[in-house]
């Protein structure tokens, strides 16, 4: 085996990744090459700094001044509600294709094209009397006009 053989061997060697063979392979070459023993040693000081290496994570008190800043705030909520637009643009616009393809389909049956339009039309009563409830409530909530 050539020097970049082992080389690329010697990280998993220190991980204790080798089966016995090229164990003893990668030893017997280090035996022999100073230039791979040295490097080796370079990846073993390499690998005890990183193992080392503590990820340390904010305090608590960061993080909630973060979110409690309003422009965190406006943003994240400008960002869900483009993405929560497009997602409805998009899955009315796919799904007035598909009931298109489904009713101008010769081969798909009369019965399954009326119920496929009393589902919808039921969807739609639904999501109407939903959002009639939602509009209901945001104007008799006594404490809209509080602040947090």
């Amino acid at each position: 085996m050539t020097c970049r053989d082992n080389k690329d061997l010697m990280m998993a060697y220190l991980d204790g990744e080798l089966d016995d063979k090229q164990t003893k392979m990668l030893q017997e070459h280090l035996a022999q090459c100073t230039q791979c023993s040295k490097e080796l040693e370079e990846f073993k000081s390499l690998k005890s700094m990183t193992d080392n290496i503590v990820l340390s994570e904010p305090e608590d008190q960061v993080w909630q001044r973060y979110w409690d800043n309003v422009y965190n705030r406006v943003e994240r909520g400008i960002g869900w509600m483009l993405m929560s637009m497009a997602g409805v643009c998009l899955a009315v616009f796919g799904g007035f294709k598909m009931v298109e393809c489904i009713v101008t389909d010769p081969s798909v049956s009369l019965f399954l094209k009326v119920a496929l339009l009393v589902m919808i039309l039921g969807l739609s009563i639904l999501l109407i009397s939903i959002m009639r409830e939602r509009l209901y409530f945001w104007k008799h909530d006594r404490y809209r006009h509080v602040r947090r």
